[in-house]
């Protein structure tokens, strides 16, 4: 069997991980047919636009796309392309897993924990209005000055159609993957009608579950401290969109940094599997970057079309390749490039 694949590059240092990635999978006996795509940068210097309508109609046709990573302005330019593919698709759910592999430098052992974000709703929904515009005036004479004249202001929706079907997902995770305990983040003690209301949505879904997952809450600058503290009491982990974009990084970092940091992003039956690490565009060329993350995305990949051998096999080859330390990149504290590094773990596959 063959599977058709939107891969997009990416930019920076994308294409070259991306590459890579693709021999990895090839090596796994797992037959794609991809179909390249473009988006970011790249796509702006050949079409004209960041996210072409022809690369969501190929993910939409595709239901599957693997993606390495775009580059993202700071402060101005063009929104998050990312964030506009997550909402173009309804793709709600990030799923970001976050493992300690032995070889990989950390503070800690034995971390493994799943952080589940909504990802269309909450500050990343892009509902802004720019400083002394009409929309913000109008929105500071409703607050009874309780903002400031002259802010800029976001506006942060909660549903709880969006928070019932994240939190499901959650509860529906841990069952497949026989986790124990979920807990819900937020912010509620301050933000009562939107964090609250997610929290009131959660202990609806969790009565569902009652018996078979244990459910928990906490405040975010708590969790924070938690996690840093005794992570091992933790386990999926499901969050707003905001809160989970921050705790997923807090947790990659547990386990030794984003190079090892696989996500995929789920809607009802479209899924795109991405490195969550930057472009790294300084690099671009220079076959040094730990294709790491987006192998493991791919991994991830491997495991939603059922293709679980496969996808064990490639954890254990990558998980391989890191302890013995021979043949990795600079970040994981070896002189192998790009190349060389997934050259390794496809020799560990055959």
């Amino acid at each position: 069997m063959s599977y058709k694949i939107t891969l997009i590059p990416g930019d920076g240092t994308g294409p070259e991980i991306a590459e890579v990635t693709a021999k990895v999978i090839e090596a796994t006996g797992v037959k794609v047919d991809w179909e390249i795509a473009q988006a970011g940068v790249e796509a702006v210097e050949k079409g004209g636009t960041t996210l072409p309508s022809s690369t969501l109609d190929s993910i939409r046709k595709n239901k599957v796309a693997l993606k390495a990573p775009l580059t993202t302005p700071i402060g101005t330019g063009f929104r998050s392309v990312n964030v506009a593919i997550r909402k173009e698709l309804d793709l709600f759910v990030c799923l970001r897993p976050c493992k300690t592999y032995n070889g990989v430098k950390s503070k800690y052992e034995n971390i493994d924990l799943v952080v589940v974000r909504e990802n269309t709703e909450d500050l990343y929904s892009g509902v802004e209005y720019t400083q002394d515009s009409e929309e913000s005036k109008e929105i500071i004479k409703l607050s009874n000055n309780k903002i400031r004249e002259h802010s800029a202001i976001s506006i942060k929706p909660i549903s709880s159609f969006g928070t019932e079907r994240i939190v499901r997902y959650a509860f529906e995770y841990a069952l497949k993957c026989k986790r124990r305990k979920v807990t819900a983040v937020t912010k509620a003690n301050i933000m009562k009608c939107t964090d609250g209301l997610f929290y009131e949505t959660a202990r609806k879904v969790a009565k569902d579950y009652e018996g078979k997952i244990e459910y928990e809450e906490r405040l975010i600058d708590n969790m924070c401290m938690q996690l840093v503290q005794k992570p091992e009491l933790y386990d999926v982990i499901v969050l707003p969109n905001l809160y989970g974009d921050i705790l997923s990084d807090l947790c990659a970092g547990l386990v030794g940094g984003l190079g090892v940091a696989p996500g995929a992003n789920l809607g009802k039956d479209i899924a795109v599997f991405e490195a969550v690490h930057g472009s790294a565009p300084k690099y671009k060329g220079l076959n040094k970057v730990n294709p790491t993350a987006l192998i493991l995305s791919a991994k991830l990949m491997l495991e939603h079309l059922g293709e679980i051998n496969a996808a064990c096999r490639l954890e254990k080859a990558v998980a391989d390749v890191i302890i013995e330390k021979k043949c990795v990149t600079y970040d994981l504290g070896g002189t192998a490039g790009t190349k060389e590094m997934g050259q390794a773990i496809i020799e560990r596959l055959k």
